[in-house]
């Protein structure tokens, strides 16, 4: 696959995943009126892990796990980090909002590209990446006392924890030859463990075994999960990670739409406001460059 057709193929997948994962705000949200935040995370991670696991052996890949630390931190990150902190937002916060304030990820995957990969941000992605801040300062609405302050910070923690597992994920991709669908499945694997531990022992609601908690975490375990990761690691692997994490605020927006469609979250107008800059910031840092790089850069 050429240079070209590669990018192509993720810019595409970027997409897909948006979509699916800016419509699971509004089930993630959905779902907690039948099961615990913690118990959920953990039910949808062992499920889509051992997914994961069938389609490694299908594809007659290598069952032995990838390299225990790196995986470790970016299962602990990227899995069990973000997953549990951005469940328990939803307990009181609203999807669209949550959704959007968890997305300040790309902005954390910024310097830590910077730091840990060399990928030294170009000054058009300086421009838009504080346009879109400024879109998320208006959707933040710091200058106002809100209720959901908790929430909203925990929202902010998981998009950290995203970064940092995007950014780990990106650079052993970089050093070593480890398989894309192996790394996925083992980091999930090691921050499944650390979500089943928290939910055994953490105390929660009873769960309601109905056909809306059975479908939301088919559509969690299947698509939002097991799919979603492998599309979102191999968007990482062929794209800079700090326009991937730009380009992934799509979800966001996505998420916001299907909440006031279907949760019936109208923003207001420094929510709209923000929505809006974050879409102008979005056009800008993933229009093409009018004169392409005569070379790659040397890394």
């Amino acid at each position: 696959m050429d240079e070209t057709t590669s990018r192509r193929s993720a810019v595409i997948a970027l997409f897909v995943l948006c979509l699916i994962w800016g419509f699971n705000w509004t089930v993630m949200k959905s779902v907690l009126h039948y099961v615990g935040p913690m118990t959920f995370s953990a039910y949808r991670y062992v499920l889509a892990t051992i997914i994961l696991f069938v389609v490694l052996i299908v594809r007659r890949e290598p069952l032995a796990p990838t390299p225990w630390l790196p995986t470790l931190v970016i299962g602990l990150a990227q899995t069990a980090g973000f997953q549990a902190l951005v469940q328990l937002s939803l307990m009181s916060g609203g999807a669209g909002r949550m959704a959007l304030i968890a997305y300040t990820m790309p902005f954390w995957v910024i310097p830590l590209a910077w730091i840990l990969l060399g990928e030294k941000p170009t000054p058009r992605q300086w421009s838009f990446t504080a346009l879109a801040a400024c879109g998320l300062l208006l959707i933040f609405e710091p200058w106002r006392v809100q209720p959901s302050l908790l929430s909203a910070l925990l929202a902010l923690a998981g998009g950290f924890c995203w970064a940092l597992g995007t950014v780990l994920s990106k650079k052993q991709f970089q050093t070593t030859d480890v398989s894309l669908l192996r790394l996925t499945t083992w980091q999930m694997a090691m921050g499944s463990a650390v979500l089943l531990f928290v939910a055994l022992v953490v105390p929660e609601r009873a769960t309601e075994f109905n056909t809306p908690f059975l479908g939301a975490l088919a559509y969690n375990a299947l698509l939002s999960t097991s799919l979603a990761w492998v599309l979102w690691l191999f968007v990482v692997k062929r794209l800079p990670a700090n326009v991937a994490g730009l380009g992934s605020l799509i979800s966001p927006l996505v998420g916001v739409l299907f909440a006031w469609m279907l949760l019936g979250e109208v923003p207001d107008v420094a929510e709209a406001c923000g929505i809006a800059t974050i879409a102008i910031a979005l056009l800008g840092v993933l229009r093409p460059s009018v004169k392409p790089s005569p070379a790659p850069p040397v890394r």
